[in-house]
């Protein structure tokens, strides 16, 4: 079999992007180059690699196949990249970071001093929700995976970097929030909003009411931190969220902590990959940063 690496990235952008004009456009090149490369790859392999079914194109069974080598392919050759460089004293590449949503309050201010010391390095970061983030982990679509749930049917190396708690909020004007030590069972005239099922936050939080024989009355269904919050600023109910999405002085967003017994529920931040991956020199830098640089950063939260 004859393919060239310049036609494995190819596919690997078509695999991506989903069309030969997204492809084409992620790879700088025009949209005949592309079917003319994919053409004679298919060739080389024997077999259809994608099928066009209306507009989007699917992959075959050997195209699934091909695209899994591929990826493995291309990241041994940039680890082998980024090795060469290192022995020249250089350090420059590109490392590939997907997180769940919720992880967008704080990855960001870990990966700017990381960005800061190492200013030729790229970091292509994916911001999706928690099923999102376990497709691509299952594809070995990227360096490192940042969640709180981890899927249990994967074999994993997980590191724990920071701890996640996940608290009860309600309007500043809630006459709860002048209480304290409230019985969860006090709450069970009240309205909740609640992120989507599935998201990490959300099974935490069935997993615990489940536990304590709590049956919430959900209003909404959101999967949008932010929208959680404007909702519960409105009055529309109580939410369970993350500490971290919230302002470090939740009153900023009229918004107010409740002290209810159980809570807050104590989960953990993970950094993810797929175990026997070999991960590049620059994961590796970048796996230490982000667990250093967030002891710091949660030792400041505490402290302020």
């Amino acid at each position: 079999m004859n393919a060239t690496f310049r036609q494995l990235r190819l596919f690997l952008a078509l695999a991506e992007h989903g069309s030969i004009t997204a492809a084409a456009r992620a790879c700088h090149v025009t949209q005949p180059t592309v079917s003319i490369q994919l053409r004679e790859l298919s060739e080389a392999v024997g077999l259809p690699l994608y099928e066009q079914i209306g507009k989007k194109l699917y992959l075959t069974a050997a195209g699934e196949t091909l695209a899994e080598t591929a990826r493995a392919m291309v990241d041994e050759w940039s680890a082998f990249g980024q090795r060469i460089d290192a022995m020249k004293g250089l350090t420059r590449g590109r490392v590939r970071l997907a997180v769940v949503s919720t992880a967008k309050y704080f990855v960001p201010r870990l990966l700017g001093s990381f960005c800061s010391s190492h200013p030729d390095v790229d970091v292509a970061l994916e911001v999706l929700n928690r099923d999102g983030v376990v497709a691509r982990l299952c594809d070995n679509r990227d360096d490192l995976y940042i969640m709180s749930m981890p899927p249990e049917h994967m074999d994993l190396e997980r590191h724990d970097f920071l701890p996640n708690p996940l608290v009860l909020i309600a309007p500043e004007s809630h006459p709860l929030a002048r209480r304290r030590q409230i019985a969860l069972a006090e709450l069970g005239q009240e309205r909740f909003i609640l992120r989507e099922p599935g998201s990490g936050t959300r099974l935490s939080c069935d997993s615990h009411f489940s536990r304590e024989g709590f049956q919430p009355r959900v209003r909404l269904e959101l999967g949008s931190n932010e929208a959680i919050k404007q909702a519960v600023a409105g009055g529309m109910g109580l939410a369970v969220i993350s500490r971290h999405a919230l302002a470090l002085h939740p009153a900023e967003d009229q918004i107010a902590l409740l002290d209810v017994q159980g809570f807050p529920l104590q989960s953990q931040w993970w950094t993810l990959y797929p175990r026997g991956k070999r991960l590049s020199p620059l994961a590796q830098v970048l796996l230490g940063h982000i667990e250093h640089t967030a002891r710091e950063w949660y030792q400041w939260r505490q402290q302020a």
